[in-house]
């Protein structure tokens, strides 16, 4: 049996040895991409890059992401006193190419903070973890669980890039003004206690059913972001998502971080765009060899599943776990705050081939392009800072002048 068919059959065994023979999309995703065995993520199916990948990320540009995060990091080290040690938490750290980055030019450009430099990554993936490891030789970088990192032990900062968009999601759709979940379960009631003796090549077809919400949590995260379902000309058949496990996840960041910030880098919406009426069908999307669809139900742990960041979410979820938000911004604005334009206006003055010339300035324009990764939402938080280094405007949010 091919991984496809046995991640089919592992489904199909939960939904047939669940309650009511069902389950809801946000099990069923985190099966399709975290299965220890055969999920997305967790087998070595996931490709990343412009090469035979299902997607690419700002990383995969150039060094120029890590560069000017590093650069951030030092300003943070240096508000905080330049404690010893301080950490880096990069959270679900994909090729250990942002990671290589940052610790390169740390190395190079501020040997101090280098050697006060803790680097922890906390990766969910066997195969992308081992990627990293053969990436990283030579450097001191540690891998851990969460559960390995004590509460209120971490002095420095937590950092994602297109993390939180692959946690999986509830999704729901409204029924008679009435908020519906979404729920898997198989072909008719017949297949499902079949289901329970499967044989080894299941051809049993995905039905989505609604009915009650699973957690009284789905009704109360739209209590958390303001937005009434109704009123506001939201009409049956409205469609979106709820990503509760973003919010377990930030619960355990807080708890970890004793003094320090939380950088969030993906894309997304505050809740008033990603909850827009006209909005109706959400934002899942899923990637398979650089072509993007909506449907969930095919190509199962061969390719990538994701729905857009509600970042609102993020703040107000923080700010009740004693995080405090200090800025959100377009990654575009956040880069070239950090010297990104620098870089661009560099390239006039470089003696390079015109073909590499023009290779560079196109990856730099691609990281700043407000219709693709400069409209990235960057979310940056603190915890435990003093009144004196809450008020130093970090870099990345600074709004950079005209011509500069």
């Amino acid at each position: 049996m091919n991984s496809h068919s046995a991640l089919q059959t592992a489904i199909t065994h939960r939904i047939a040895n669940s309650p009511e023979a069902r389950i809801t999309f946000a099990e069923y995703m985190d099966m399709a991409l975290y299965h220890p065995e055969y999920g997305y993520y967790s087998s070595n199916t996931v490709k990343i890059g412009f090469k035979g990948g299902d997607f690419f990320t700002s990383v995969n540009l150039g060094a120029d992401l890590g560069d000017l995060l590093a650069e951030q990091f030092v300003q943070m080290w240096e508000i905080l006193g330049k404690p010893t040690p301080f950490y880096l938490v990069e959270m679900g750290a994909g090729q250990g190419l942002l990671a290589l980055h940052i610790l390169k030019y740390i190395q190079v450009k501020y040997p101090n903070l280098f050697t006060a430099l803790q680097y922890l990554i906390v990766e969910k993936s066997p195969g992308l973890k081992q990627e990293q490891q053969e990436r990283l030789q030579g450097f001191s970088v540690r891998w851990c669980s969460w559960e390995e990192i004590s509460p209120n032990s971490i002095t420095g900062c937590f950092f994602s890039n297109e993390l939180v968009d692959a946690l999986p999601v509830h999704q729901f759709i409204l029924e008679g003004g009435e908020l519906r979940e979404i729920y898997l379960t198989v072909q008719g009631e017949k297949e499902a206690q079949e289901a329970k003796n499967l044989s080894p090549s299941p051809n049993y077809e995905l039905t989505e059913v609604a009915a009650a919400p699973s957690t009284p949590r789905l009704a109360e995260y739209f209590d958390l972001v303001g937005i009434n379902l109704a009123q506001g000309g939201y009409e049956d058949g409205y469609r979106s998502e709820i990503n509760l496990a973003a919010l377990d996840w930030l619960s355990i960041v807080a708890d970890r971080l004793q003094r320090g910030y939380v950088i969030t880098i993906d894309y997304g919406y505050p809740a008033s765009r990603y909850y827009n009426p006209r909005r109706s069908q959400g934002t899942l999307q899923c990637y398979y060899q650089h072509r993007h669809h909506n449907n969930p139900y095919i190509n199962i742990g061969q390719q990538d599943i994701t729905a857009h960041v509600d970042f609102t979410a993020l703040e107000r979820w923080g700010d009740r776990c004693g995080l405090e938000k200090l800025g959100f911004t377009q990654q575009a604005l956040f880069l070239m705050a950090l010297g990104l334009g620098d870089r661009i206006a560099a390239l006039s003055y470089q003696q390079i081939p015109v073909s590499e010339l023009l290779h560079r300035r196109q990856a730099l324009h691609q990281l700043i392009d407000p219709t693709g990764l400069g409209g990235f939402g960057v979310l940056i938080q603190s915890k435990g800072l003093t009144k004196e280094e809450a008020s130093q405007a970090l870099k990345g949010l600074s709004v950079p002048e005209l011509g500069k």
